[in-house]
């Protein structure tokens, strides 16, 4: 095969992922998004606030807050546990604070922002951002909610001239309450953004009742490298692994087991909200579809115990800079399939019987997988697995795919990788 004609089969595979990525700016358009690619597969939504009608043979989803989603697809005959993945919908970012607009002495209007997560301050200077959200009126049924999004290059974190900080190229230490607050107009653009996104949702500025409204970065996802051997954009961590989970879970017909696909929001400040991983949702979800299919509470902790949870969280992949910050021999690339990661100290759930497991998946995919550790002298992150079985205690493996970067604004990741975790998933769903 030609070249040109490999990269144009890598265009088209990777458009799908690049497409949701570039149009799900926070988590709320992220669920929205996954729940048009359940619709359009013959999924019916459910809300919690309502009885459901679970039947054999069918599919349902359930979002909670806007911002997380459950899918799952039932057996025709009645099922022997759960086929789980996890991944999360959020990202590190800037949230704009209650009131946000500052005037600069009669010249410029900026926002006042707050950190979301552990963010890599300085990606984010000197680049176009655009402001996404939700908004909150009242209708004619109570409170109610619209996703909005300016999509337009609409303000900018303006970097400081070397010429009045010398000491830029030393190191600098960012304060995100006086060094990244954005720039979005002249003084004269005093309540333009909000009377925008207002009249993008269909009201007046004065009607809105809350918001939930974050900055994000411009830059759309691409291929890059002299071979075409990587890709970047904002948000892969984690948008890659919620992408690649639903789109399995709506390829593949559940045989003995009931499949799920749960994209939880909030992991990016520690899952503690109701509707993040150590929260009630996931357990909610499997308790009442388990009611409605006649399984007793005894029934239910059996499927339990015969139950599999892939909490799928992207990986530090080997830096070209700065090898050494990798273990010794637990140093993943990117390119080189799914990351098995473990810690001594349990941040990641991996034990033996769950890596031999996701190994063995791997292995009748044909897709290749590889190890990650912590350098023992680095703390490291935290993912979803360990928390979400605080909830739901089922046999759990921590994995992701491999990228550089992470928690950038822009991210780096192996060009194959996605491609192995769909594949991955779906052996999985379909075991």
């Amino acid at each position: 095969m030609s070249l040109k004609m490999k990269n144009r089969n890598l265009e088209e595979d990777l458009q799908p992922l690049f497409h949701f990525i570039d149009n799900s700016p926070t988590a709320y358009h992220a669920v929205a998004n996954l729940g048009k690619m359940l619709d359009e597969a013959g999924f019916e939504k459910l809300e919690e606030k309502k009885k459901w009608d679970v039947r054999l043979g069918e599919k349902y989803y359930v979002n909670r807050n806007d911002s997380s989603v459950i899918a799952f697809t039932v057996p025709a005959q009645m099922p022997r546990g759960f086929h789980m993945m996890a991944a999360h919908s959020d990202s590190p970012c800037f949230k704009l604070k209650e009131a946000p607009e500052i005037a600069v002495d009669d010249c410029y209007i900026k926002l006042n922002v707050e950190k979301y997560g552990g963010m890599i301050l300085s990606t984010w200077l000197d680049r176009p951002l655009s402001i996404a959200g939700r908004l909150v009126f009242r209708g004619k049924q109570g409170m109610e909610s619209r996703l909005v999004n300016l999509d337009k290059d609409v303000a900018m974190i303006p970097n400081v001239a070397i010429h009045m900080n010398r000491d830029m190229n030393k190191g600098v230490e960012y304060n995100p309450q006086t060094d990244m607050e954005p720039i979005i107009g002249s003084a004269d653009a005093k309540g333009v953004y909000l009377k925008a996104l207002a009249e993008q949702a269909g009201m007046a500025d004065y009607e809105i009742m809350g918001a939930d409204l974050f900055l994000y970065n411009r830059d759309k996802c691409r291929i890059v490298g002299i071979d075409n051997a990587f890709i970047a954009g904002p948000r892969l961590d984690d948008l890659e692994c919620a992408f690649a989970g639903m789109a399995a879970l709506v390829k593949e017909e559940p045989k003995e087991y009931v499949n799920v696909c749960a994209v939880f929001d909030n992991e990016e400040v520690g899952s503690g909200t109701k509707q993040g991983a150590d929260s009630t949702f996931l357990k909610d979800v499997l308790e009442r579809l388990s009611g409605k299919l006649s399984i007793d509470a005894e029934e239910y902790r059996c499927m339990l115990a015969d139950s599999f949870l892939i909490s799928a969280d992207n990986a530090h992949a080997l830096h070209p800079n700065h090898p050494e910050k990798a273990d010794t021999v637990n140093r993943p690339i990117m390119n080189n399939g799914i990351v098995i990661k473990h810690h001594g100290s349990q941040r990641y759930a991996t034990d033996a019987v769950s890596a031999a497991v996701m190994k063995d998946i791997c292995l009748r995919a044909g897709v290749l997988y590889q190890t990650y550790a912590n350098r023992s002298d680095i703390a490291g992150g935290s993912t979803l697995g360990n928390i979400s079985t605080a909830q739901v205690s089922v046999n759990t493996v921590d994995i992701g795919l491999a990228q550089l970067a992470m928690h950038s604004a822009f991210e780096t990741a192996g060009a194959a990788d996605v491609g192995y975790l769909i594949k991955a998933l779906c052996t999985f769903y379909r075991s």
